[in-house]
């Protein structure tokens, strides 16, 4: 049986560089810890972007490392709302095998969820109209929001709670202070947002950077 989440870490005012020193150990220690591949799922928008940048002067064995968007956008990969097309050509130069998202798919055990979060408390595409579930049945679920985001009116495909929290760790970064409330009422339980749903099925650690 899952034992409870520990009391979440929140670090605030952290620079990119500090966020890119926390994934360097944490995707060091998991390499170190097995000799297969090291499944990752990170999220879109342009906050990671140049976290991944700064990683990506590290030195990690990056040809061991699969890496899953948390969601995308149902467009062409050449589509500049394109999660994966982004997140290949961040990381597979450095040797990444980066995995696109289908409806089919069947997403790895991840030795890290990294996770932003929306104003309107929405975890990858899991927004609030969808009605996400802790006991989801299936790991990927294709979605429309209402209302659509205006700077990208698509539909989406998105990992579910469950798909989220098969992970050694959660990682969550929230820029902003009406954010960062949000994410502290959701961990208090005063509302039933979709970070509140996984926040109170995580069974992990779960690390914020605000």
């Amino acid at each position: 049986m899952r034992g409870a989440m520990t009391a979440p870490r929140i670090v605030s005012a952290a620079t990119d560089s500090q966020i890119a020193d926390w994934l360097f150990d944490h995707l060091s220690a998991a390499l170190a810890a097995n000799d297969g591949v090291v499944a990752i799922t990170v999220p879109g928008g342009s906050t990671p972007f140049p976290i991944l940048a700064e990683l990506a002067q590290r030195r990690l064995d990056w040809g061991r490392m699969a890496v899953w968007p948390g969601d995308d956008r149902i467009v062409p990969e050449d589509h500049p709302a394109s999660n994966v097309g982004r997140i290949r050509a961040a990381l597979e130069p450095l040797g990444a095998a980066v995995v696109a998202l289908t409806e089919d798919a069947r997403p790895p055990h991840f030795a890290l969820t990294w996770l932003g979060m929306g104003g309107d408390g929405h975890i990858a595409s899991l927004f609030p109209n969808t009605d996400p579930r802790a006991d989801a049945p299936q790991p990927v679920l294709r979605l429309t929001p209402d209302p659509l985001p205006p700077e990208a009116p698509f539909d989406r495909l998105s990992l579910t709670i469950p798909a989220l929290l098969d992970s050694d760790a959660v990682l969550f970064v929230i820029r902003g202070a009406d954010k960062r409330a949000l994410f502290e009422a959701a961990l208090r339980g005063e509302h039933d947002l979709p970070v509140a749903r996984l926040l109170k099925a995580a069974h992990q650690a779960v690390t914020c950077f605000t």
